[in-house]
C-alpha cells in the first residue's frame, strides 16, 4: 500500500518541475477540476503535492501571480471555480487544507459579494417574469383545461 502513494508523488513532483520550468505549458491546468464531484482522495493527493512543489520552486507570490495573469484565467478556472458556491467553498477548503490558502482570495471575496450580487439582481429579476407569468398562465390555463377535456373526451 505504500508504494502508490509514492509513485503518486513522485509523478506530481516530476510534473511541478515541467510546469514551474516551463516544460509543459501552464495551459495543462485547464483539466484540472477541483470540485467534490470531479476528484477523488488520489487526484487530490496528486493536486496537493504537484502545487505545494511548484509554490516551493516558485515562492508562493510569484505562483499567485502567475496565477493571476489575465490570458490564463480561462486555463485556471477549474483550479479555482466560482460557478456555484459549494464548489467555490471546497476549493478554498482544498487550497487553505494544503497551505495555500493564501491562493483562495478571489474565491473568497466572490463568495463574500454572492449575496450582494444576488440582492442587487433580485428586484429586478421577479418584476418582469410576473407580469408574463399572469398573461402565460390565464393563456396555457385555458388551453390546458381545454386540453384536459378533449383528452377526457377521447378517453371515453
Amino acid at each position: 500500500p505504500g508504494t502508490l502513494p509514492n509513485k503518486l508523488r513522485n509523478v506530481a513532483k516530476f510534473f511541478a518541475h515541467l510546469i514551474h520550468s516551463d516544460a509543459l505549458p501552464w495551459g495543462v491546468m485547464e483539466y484540472v477540476v477541483i470540485t467534490e464531484e470531479e476528484t477523488t482522495s488520489s487526484s487530490r493527493i496528486f493536486i496537493k503535492v504537484l502545487f505545494q512543489e511548484i509554490a516551493e520552486y516558485m515562492g508562493l507570490k510569484l505562483l499567485k501571480e502567475r496565477l493571476s495573469e489575465p490570458h490564463m484565467q480561462a486555463s485556471f478556472a477549474g483550479l479555482f471555480p466560482l460557478d456555484m458556491p459549494k464548489n467555490t467553498r471546497f476549493a478554498i477548503n482544498f487550497w487553505t487544507a494544503i497551505g495555500l490558502g493564501g491562493l483562495t482570495d478571489q474565491m473568497r471575496d466572490h463568495l463574500k459579494n454572492a449575496p450582494k450580487r444576488m440582492l442587487a439582481q433580485a428586484p429586478v429579476v421577479p418584476a418582469a417574469p410576473a407580469q408574463t407569468a399572469d398573461v402565460s398562465d390565464s393563456d396555457s390555463d385555458s388551453s390546458s383545461s381545454d386540453d384536459s377535456d378533449s383528452s377526457s373526451d377521447s378517453g371515453s
